[in-house]
């Protein structure tokens, strides 16, 4: 049985060469969990985006489960440690969209350095104003990126004709320093930083890791970008850190609650919509016509690497 059930809105070509591979492709992007829970014992794999939660729940529904194809760069969505209890291969696609992510950052940075969002407001309702939107220029910042896997990756050389000093820190990269950033201490991130970026995984570890004391050991005003996940970030330490002047401007992608309403109902909302000094996306950073396509290719690449005995 070599049977995948694409549970989310995926570019044809991962269906069409895992086809070309010898698998039974469904293609069901409009599937409810439930209805996923109540098929999914007869495939082997299961490929899916944003849609719902592979958890343990749905694990034990899939008695029959090889691997999970995850449309995007991250894992969690997906409970990785039963993956691993029970021998499931977790495969994902961080080179499908990370040139995406990286132009995501970069856009948002420049936005904020250049008032952007403001000035076109202004201007749309009448007013012009020059000195008040007055912006910063790149060249000579110092850029703190933390995480360098693709994502950050991606960013450094993005910012490579910008002529700034890019900084990374890697808790669990040593040895990574290259044409586009060179390696330092947190200490260094933080005493030298005009810029930061997060480019970091969603782990138990570093959920919530971004938090009033985080920002405080910053010795210079920031600009600050999140496309990573939201729930690394605390919101109201980010809207803190605009009130007494530790950023400049805040360029998010992601947040810790996302969708509406759920996101409409948080105790911040209001504070953060009405912010000129926060530049708000929909998670869109790694999601562009050109990485839906890469992603599904990356994926098929990954699938014809596993090794299975059928």
């Amino acid at each position: 049985m070599k049977k995948i059930l694409i549970v989310d809105d995926l570019h044809p070509a991962f269906k069409e060469q895992a086809v070309a591979m010898g698998y039974e492709v469904d293609d069901e992007p409009q599937i409810t969990r439930q209805q996923t829970m109540d098929k999914i014992k007869d495939y082997t794999g299961i490929a899916v985006r944003t849609k719902f939660r592979i958890d343990a729940e749905i694990f034990a529904a899939a008695t029959n489960l090889k691997f999970v194809a995850r449309a995007g760069a991250g894992l969690d969505n997906i409970d990785d440690k039963i993956a691993f209890e029970r021998n499931i291969e977790l495969i994902n696609a961080p080179e499908g969209n990370c040139d995406a992510v990286g132009e995501h950052a970069t856009g948002l940075l420049l936005s904020l350095m250049n008032n952007f969002r403001r000035a076109d407001i202004e201007i749309r309702n009448g007013v012009w104003d020059r000195e008040g939107n007055r912006g910063y220029e790149l060249k000579g910042k110092k850029v703190g990126i933390i995480g360098y896997g693709f994502m950050g990756q991606s960013f450094a050389k993005k910012l490579a004709g910008f002529e700034v000093d890019v900084m990374a820190y890697d808790k669990y990269k040593t040895g990574f320093s290259d044409a586009f950033a060179r390696e330092v201490s947190m200490e260094e991130i933080v005493k030298y930083s005009d810029v930061l970026s997060l480019h970091i995984p969603l782990t138990a570890e570093t959920k919530q890791m971004v938090n009033d004391e985080y920002f405080f050991h910053f010795k210079k005003p920031i600009f600050f970008i999140n496309t990573a996940r939201g729930e690394i970030v605390n919101t109201p330490a980010v809207l803190n850190a605009i009130k007494n002047g530790k950023i400049l401007g805040a360029g998010l992608d992601v947040l810790q609650t996302e969708k509406f309403p759920a996101l409409g109902e948080q105790p911040w909302y209001d504070e953060l919509k009405h912010n000129n000094q926060v530049i708000l996306t929909p998670h869109v950073g790694g999601w562009t016509f050109d990485s839906y396509r890469k992603i599904s290719e990356v994926l098929a690449d990954k699938l014809k690497g596993l090794n299975f005995s059928w």
